[in-house]
């Protein structure tokens, strides 16, 4: 059963303008799953989800937050990008890789008109993508953007 903050956060992103998005983050990039997630200090929720691989999510389930990179972004506000997880001595032994089952990831922070972090659009799949391209990035941050100005006309 969902609580109050899971419920909301599911509602305030069943938008056909977030499904839309998040089609063409899939298309953009060759990845399977995408989603916006709501992320706090304690908590991250799946928010809207196009999941093309089976790993299983729904709007409104949960990740323990300190199993996810989507905490970093969070933290730092910056974007993270991962072409090759295996190929990154960073992002190589962060325990996300091997728990969730990816080779490549995205996640670009979410900050709403009024300043505020909501979260983090990400992508996730179990094979490496080439997503470091001098186009990609700003691509994917105009859909973060996009996905910020849906939010908060939204988000209370």
């Amino acid at each position: 059963m969902l609580d109050e903050l899971a419920t909301g956060t599911a509602c305030d992103s069943n938008d056909d303008g977030i499904r839309r998005i998040l089609n063409e983050v899939a298309a953009l990039t060759g990845m399977g799953f995408v989603a916006v997630a709501r992320v706090t200090e304690t908590r991250w929720i799946a928010c809207q989800v196009l999941d093309q691989i089976d790993f299983g999510m729904s709007p409104g389930d949960e990740l323990r937050i300190s199993t996810t990179i989507c905490n970093d972004i969070r933290e730092s506000g910056n974007a993270v990008v991962i072409n090759d997880v295996s190929a990154d001595p960073r992002w190589s032994t962060h325990p996300a890789p091997a728990l969730y089952g990816f080779k490549s990831y995205v996640s670009l922070p979410i900050v709403l008109d009024d300043g505020s972090f909501y979260g983090t659009l990400c992508a996730i799949d179990p094979h490496p993508r080439k997503l470091t391209g001098p186009d990609m990035v700003p691509a994917l941050k105009r859909f973060a953007g996009r996905v910020a100005a849906i939010l908060s006309e939204r988000v209370p």
